[in-house]
């Protein structure tokens, strides 16, 4: 009995500390090692080799594991849906940005703007009721993140094009994350690599072909080609998304959003430090702000109503 308290305290430790803290690391460094990546293939080339390499990787795990498929098509579709709002629209987007000439950080920034999309919308899409803490927390967390963004639009460049690029990438994690949040309360866990699999797959079917219509796909296979690479394909697309999904999947929408106002502070200093993208010092106070509002809207308990087979409703 003692065995195995520690061992569900241990597995409640890590899922909410260690795998937020592990999932904000390699989620904000990947803005900048994108960055890198585009310095010796576009945008769409660089994803679809991205999500290529990700296929060939997780075939030899598939075969020693031998996780069981999709039992259904509409779980396979969903699959399918979640890889098209998040692997395509998100990442084909964010990339695009930076590629029109928005920093790595300044795209972390806009796409930070997401948990508050998802609070609006989690209470009609998932039954999820924001409590007023919570709301509290994201508009600290908010208020934050546009100071940063005010901070760094006196340094840098911004265009419309760029910023509406990750716009569109904004809404694609957004309705991403809820879809997957109301799909997987409707059928069992997927296995993660089946999961990545199908996800990935439909992320090569959509942009090898927009690749090959709008871009030359020069590729430079240089050394910094391939550690972006490695990173890109074993740490975002494999580590990462994993570790959102199984977050989204075992707790509240909002909070797990929540956690993308730290991204951009992390994903701005890391690009400082990488990059030499400029950091002004009244941004750094945003930063503070962000981290305040991700505390806040982190903590605290959040009501949950849902429908069972009984046509009951279950307060929990």
């Amino acid at each position: 009995m003692t065995s195995a308290t520690g061992s569900d305290n241990l597995s409640h430790n890590f899922w909410r500390f260690g795998a937020p803290l592990l999932f904000l690391l390699l989620w904000a460094a990947g803005f900048t090692v994108g960055k890198i990546g585009m310095r010796d293939a576009q945008p769409l080339s660089l994803l679809a080799l991205r999500y290529a390499c990700v296929l060939i990787v997780l075939v030899p795990p598939y075969f020693y594991f031998r996780p069981p498929l999709p039992t259904s098509w509409r779980i396979l579709l969903n699959l399918c849906v979640v890889g098209l709002l998040i692997q395509v629209l998100y990442f084909g987007l964010a990339y695009v940005a930076i590629e029109l000439g928005l920093s790595a950080g300044g795209v972390a920034l806009i796409v930070s703007l997401q948990p508050i999309f998802v609070a609006v919308l989690a209470p009609s899409m998932i039954g999820e009721q924001v409590s007023w803490q919570r709301w509290i927390g994201l508009a600290v967390g908010l208020a934050g993140a546009v100071l940063v963004i005010l901070a760094k639009s006196r340094v840098e460049t911004v265009t419309w094009p760029s910023v509406m690029c990750a716009l569109g990438a904004l809404v694609g994690m957004t309705v991403g994350t809820l879809f997957e949040k109301k799909a997987s309360a409707a059928h069992p866990p997927v296995h993660p690599i089946i999961a990545n699999f199908v996800q990935c797959a439909v992320g090569l079917v959509c942009t090898l072909p927009m690749a090959y219509c709008f871009e030359n796909m020069p590729i430079h296979w240089t050394g910094s080609l391939m550690f972006s690479l490695a990173y890109l394909v074993l740490c975002n697309s494999l580590i990462a998304i994993s570790l959102l999904l199984a977050m989204i999947r075992r707790g509240e929408a909002a909070r797990v959003s929540a956690l993308f106002f730290l991204v951009p502070p992390l994903a701005a200093l890391i690009a400082r430090l990488v990059l030499h993208e400029a950091m002004p010092t009244a941004a750094w106070l945003g930063m503070g702000l962000a981290a305040a509002g991700v505390a806040l809207a982190s903590s605290g308990s959040l009501r949950k109503t849902v429908s069972c087979p009984a046509d009951k409703k279950i307060s929990a």
